[in-house]
């Protein structure tokens, strides 16, 4: 190949790759795979999705287990900087309902988390969680509106709930009843899929 059709080549192929958009992950232990392999998880199947599909997104997992939606806020100006990402999906709040914190106060950080992410130009996915029925109708109740609430008032996608199709199943969940297991990862990713996939532009943004 002579010299200035490899140039040429090369330019095309770096600018292709300086193109590839970035998707962070923004989650708690339901996201960062705890208890699977690093490639079971459903943000790894993601990666694996997008690239099948032709998008030209690379996906960043910076969830932590354990994770609050208070803790989550704190740490996202500096990752948003960091990473600079076209697409944000949070998923946290879980670790809040666990440790019976009031739902106002999530909607709070949820919305803290969306501002930030919308001022360094991300869209936003938000994904919704549901308590298990033993903490009370109310608190159950109030929980799981708390992400419509911050969905309507911010018009954020919300997918209403991470683990749709098979929470009341308890032979998909680990020994704790609480992680799901490897073979439910890929539900999880069809959930989340569908809130996502609008936000990955046209197919003229595939490779």
């Amino acid at each position: 190949m002579p010299l200035r059709s490899m140039l040429t080549f090369l330019l095309v192929l770096f600018a292709g790759a300086a193109q590839a958009a970035t998707i962070l992950v923004w989650g708690d232990s339901l996201s960062a795979g705890y208890g699977l392999k690093p490639d079971e998880a459903w943000p790894t199947l993601l990666q694996t999705r997008l690239e099948a599909e032709g998008f030209r997104h690379d996906v960043v997992n910076a969830s932590v287990s354990g994770e609050t939606s208070a803790g989550g806020r704190s740490r996202l100006p500096a990752a948003l900087k960091a990473h600079q990402p076209a697409i944000v999906i949070i998923e946290l709040g879980a670790n809040d309902g666990l440790r019976g914190l009031p739902p106002k106060l999530l909607e709070q950080n949820l919305e803290a988390m969306i501002a930030d992410a919308r001022q360094a130009g991300s869209k936003v996915l938000l994904i919704g969680m549901q308590m298990p029925p033993n903490y009370g109708p109310a608190y159950t109740r109030s929980f799981a509106a708390a992400y419509a609430l911050v969905s309507t008032a911010t018009g954020v996608p919300l997918v209403p709930f991470l683990l749709e199709g098979f929470a009341d199943r308890p032979e998909m969940f680990q020994a704790d009843g609480i992680h799901p297991l490897a073979q439910a990862q890929h539900t999880v990713l069809d959930t989340v899929w569908r809130g996502l996939e609008p936000l990955l532009g046209s197919r003229s943004a595939k490779r």
